[in-house]
């Protein structure tokens, strides 16, 4: 992204790392003033070190979203980090909101942050890519841990990079759990956490996770994101490997993340992205 153009950005901040990490590498790169929109029950409050503004929402508070951005005077916005799946059912949705979703055939992440995206256009607020700012935490194509991956783990992100462009394709969620050639758990609504949970309970260690975007994927929101806190899920399941698609992941605190991964044994794998080659990552 390129800051010049950017004097004042609004973050609208969901849970974990990824927030603040956004606003440092903004700061670092030349954006003058940072406003965060802030979820109660969803966003780390040390956010408010990193900003100049922070304003605090329930989430479903579309008007006041709308107008807090509005009166922040930024005109771009980046959507970073993601709201606890179960809580979308018990928001205090305004009038808004409840318009809103009224409008959509289908509910689910792309629609809804579509629908966001195109009410904070009529504001004046141009949503960016959620990966503006964040290209350092992208890595490129390749293995990025010193244990490669065994030829069993191979054949198993292969099969689970297919598996999940189909899934994700249709709408039922980015990550796929396989283990020697069995698939143990595609997620769902529940998200990434209860999938790992429910395959490491299935499969036991040696489980490999791949996390990929949908064929299409708009990518100014739900784009796949890993960070330290997937990396112990992985750990504490005992699983073998992840893979992610290059230049289509975020991985947080990337230096860190690697680090663990190399003390746990597990190897993690950028695999190129479809329109680059075959779904063999060798």
């Amino acid at each position: 992204m390129d800051a010049k153009h950017v004097s004042a950005l609004a973050i609208i901040a969901g849970k974990g790392a990824y927030p603040r990490l956004l606003a440092e590498s903004a700061r670092t790169q030349g954006v003058q003033r940072l406003v965060a929109i802030a979820f109660r029950g969803e966003t780390d409050s040390v956010l408010r070190r990193h900003v100049d503004e922070l304003h605090w929402l329930h989430v479903g508070q579309l008007t006041r979203l709308l107008e807090t951005i509005q009166q922040s005077g930024a005109k771009q916005a980046v959507m970073a980090g993601q709201i606890t799946p179960t809580n979308l059912f018990r928001v205090r949705m305004d009038r808004a909101m409840i318009t809103l979703l009224r409008t959509l055939k289908q509910r689910n992440a792309e629609t809804i942050f579509g629908a966001v995206a195109d009410a904070l256009r009529t504001v004046g607020v141009e949503l960016l890519a959620a990966s503006a700012f964040m290209e350092a935490h992208m890595p490129a194509a390749g293995v990025l841990t010193t244990r490669q991956p065994t030829s069993t783990e191979e054949a198993d992100i292969a099969l689970g990079l297919r598996v999940a462009r189909i899934t994700s394709g249709l709408e039922i969620g980015q990550t796929v759990v396989i283990k020697e050639g069995t698939i143990l758990a595609v997620e769902a609504f529940e998200g990434t956490d209860a999938t790992l949970k429910r395959a490491g309970r299935l499969g036991g260690p040696g489980m490999v996770v791949v996390k990929v975007a949908k064929p299409g994927h708009d990518m100014r929101f739900d784009i796949p994101v890993v960070g330290t806190h997937t990396l112990r899920l992985l750990k504490k399941y005992k699983a073998a490997a992840l893979a992610v698609e290059a230049g289509r992941a975020i991985l947080l605190e990337r230096d860190q993340l690697i680090a663990a991964a190399n003390a746990a044994g597990i190897t993690l794998v950028s695999a190129p992205p479809p329109s680059e080659t075959s779904v063999h990552v060798t």
